[in-house]
């Protein structure tokens, strides 16, 4: 049986790394040279975090398995981040959206996970805090702003937030892996987020002037369990392709 610790800790890793390499693959094609140094910034904090939790993972494990193992050498199944994070970027307004929902679910859980019972986990949650309390801030301002904005630049982020609002649910689902955790103490429950999640987005959007999807709208899961969307694949194929033709390369 896998350890749930374990599971649980892939899952804080998977979903930073994918996003991660998301926001990567934008490098040197933002909107603005301002934007394209943030979203770069944005990259390198989720991958430095996702380094954290891989690295913990792979000696709660004990299989000999590093952070480079974990990250190269799973296939798509294998991987158990939210299919949030391994959707296209789409236009600037998807990229946007997707990041926003992330950003305000990631601050909060993170701010829980600082009362962590694991010591280890309270740590790197505690720095990664510090990072994240940016990301929140900057997504949530450039919501208003393209909200707010032009009637063109409204109708994008609208349309965008609506296409994604489906894979907002998974952030609150749980199953046997969380419910252990929060039964040690390790995590929060995630249910209990969802109330100051919807607060806090919903004031986005009023700010912004944009209209709020359905709260009980249909959502997809699976993504925690291994069952992701075609997209992930073609994600890993070019992450992983170095590592994969070159088995130990090293710099």
């Amino acid at each position: 049986m896998v350890d749930p610790t374990f599971e649980f800790l892939l899952r804080l890793a998977d979903t930073a790394l994918v996003l991660s390499q998301r926001l990567s693959e934008l490098c040197g094609k933002g909107p603005a040279l301002e934007e394209d140094m943030a979203l770069t910034n944005v990259a390198l904090d989720l991958i430095g975090q996702s380094r954290f939790w891989l690295t913990y993972a792979g000696e709660i494990e004990g299989a000999g398995r590093d952070e480079d193992r974990l990250a190269y050498h799973r296939d798509a199944h294998d991987f158990r981040n939210l299919l949030l994070v391994e959707q296209p970027n789409g236009s600037y307004a998807d990229t946007l959206a997707r990041q926003f929902y992330f950003d305000c679910w990631h601050y909060l859980l993170l701010e829980t996970l600082v009362a962590s019972t694991d010591e280890r986990i309270a740590g790197v949650a505690e720095k990664s805090l510090k990072e994240v309390r940016y990301h929140a801030r900057r997504s949530g301002d450039l919501i208003v702003r393209l909200g707010d904005g032009t009637e063109q630049s409204h109708r994008m982020i609208q349309n965008a937030l609506n296409d994604l609002w489906m894979f907002t649910g998974e952030m609150f689902m749980m199953d046997a892996v969380e419910q252990a955790m929060a039964a040690q103490g390790v995590a929060p429950d995630l249910g209990a987020l969802k109330a100051p999640w919807l607060d806090h987005v919903s004031e986005i959007f009023a700010e912004a002037t944009l209209t709020l999807p359905p709260r009980d709208a249909w959502m997809q899961q699976g993504g925690k369990q291994g069952r992701h969307t075609e997209h992930l694949g073609y994600l890993l194929a070019e992450m992983q392709f170095l590592q994969r033709a070159y088995p130990g390369a090293a710099w």
